[in-house]
């Protein structure tokens, strides 16, 4: 069976405050099957214009009755891999939203988006469904980014909800700037709180504890470079990437991809070999 596929990126100035990146993607000619959701420290926001998108936690629950559907999809936080089914086709627009931009782009912290396929219709509105409609027939070039753009910067004029408790804001600036590596305690100090005073904060706005996101932010580094090695045909090793980001040695980056990808660096950049290629983890992990 033939497989076509393309990609198209913009800049994040082009969307709006908050969107880290966006891609459009469409996919037709592949191998129905599943595709891992990776966690990572930000929001997945999804126009799919090719039908509801399914999502479990488990092959299981992604495959049954018991899968989430969402066709404007919001995803949650998460710190397991996701299990997406991936048909013969399909396409649409994808962003990842910093979690602190939750309640300005989509109404609601971050801490209340509960689901792996959240319907965003429901959280967002007629507006969000409006949007979909203009996207269906709509080549996702310049002119859909300039579609959702539009959507969401009314999004920004029209909400005006309570701001993020800036201890909050600079520590997860904090945590960017070390790269996940930084210790809590230091972070504590650096804001002037206590970390059990953080942890609540950021449990309230959030759902996460903040070493919770320090360990997204770093797995998300060495999983990057990881794909990057591959790309460029590169000679560095898993030991070299555990040291460049701050893990205690190979072993530990290993245990962290266990628990984000459900399997080895090896497996997962095996089963995962055509996105790789095709560049299409930007748009997987968001």
């Amino acid at each position: 069976m033939g497989t076509s596929a393309s990609l198209h990126y913009v800049p994040v100035a082009a969307l709006a405050p908050g969107v880290l990146s966006a891609v459009g993607y469409h996919h037709a000619g592949v191998e129905p099957g599943l595709h891992l959701g990776i966690p990572a420290p930000s929001l997945t926001f999804i126009f799919s214009t090719r039908g509801p998108i399914e999502v479990g936690a488990s092959a299981g629950q992604a495959t049954g009755p018991g899968a989430e559907r969402a066709q404007v999809l919001i995803s949650r936080l998460h710190t397991d891999p996701a299990y997406v089914v991936e048909p013969g086709e399909q396409a649409g627009i994808q962003m990842a939203v910093h979690p602190l931009a939750a309640r300005s782009l989509l109404g609601v912290p971050a801490r209340e988006l509960d689901r792996l396929a959240l319907e965003g219709s429901d959280v967002l509105g007629p507006g969000a469904a409006r949007t979909l409609r203009r996207l269906q027939d709509m080549p996702l070039g310049p002119q859909a980014f300039a579609v959702v753009g539009d959507y969401l910067r009314e999004q920004l004029q029209q909400r005006r909800a309570e701001r993020v408790r800036p201890e909050v804001g600079e520590a997860w600036r904090w945590m960017s700037r070390t790269r996940g590596a930084g210790s809590m305690r230091n972070l504590a100090a650096h804001v002037a709180l206590s970390q059990r005073q953080l942890t609540t904060l950021f449990q309230r706005e959030v759902g996460m504890a903040p070493k919770a996101i320090a360990r997204l932010i770093r797995f998300t580094r060495a999983r990057r470079m990881v794909v990057q090695h591959v790309a460029l045909a590169g000679s560095m090793t898993l030991a070299h990437v555990a040291h460049a980001c701050g893990y205690a040695d190979q072993s530990h980056l290993v245990r962290d991809f266990q628990q984000y990808t459900g399997t080895s660096p090896t497996q997962w950049l095996r089963q995962e070999h055509q996105y790789v290629q095709a560049g299409a983890h930007v748009r997987a992990a968001g």
